[in-house]
């Protein structure tokens, strides 16, 4: 029977306040739509709620619940035109964090 070799040693360079700041955003994102919502607005800025409900194929009261969820927590701002509400990322480190999830080799 083999010894299971030792894992390499792997300094990910992350002090504490990095940490804090990647997880909150992960846990704040942690939802298929919300990181399409995140996608969307990366590519094309500020959308209207039902714009972005257009887009996404998504029910505009869900859609809603998410977005008031992500404006709360810092991550989009919006602004209101009429009838019409407009929201924008508002934390850009949020696609920062999203396209590191892209390049890893397991999804």
């Amino acid at each position: 029977m083999s010894t299971p070799l030792p894992a390499p040693a792997v300094d990910l360079n992350l002090t504490t306040e990095k940490m804090e700041k990647v997880a909150f955003i992960l846990k704040t994102t942690a939802h298929p739509t919300r990181i399409a919502v995140v996608q969307l607005l990366a590519s094309q800025g500020s959308l209207a709620v039902s714009d972005i409900s257009e887009q996404l194929g998504v029910e505009q009261s869900l859609l809603s619940h998410h977005l008031t969820g992500m404006k709360l927590k810092g991550i989009l701002s919006s602004t209101r035109d009429g009838k019409n509400i407009y929201y924008s990322l508002k934390m850009r480190e949020v696609i920062d964090v999203i396209q590191c999830l892209a390049t890893c080799t397991f999804l």
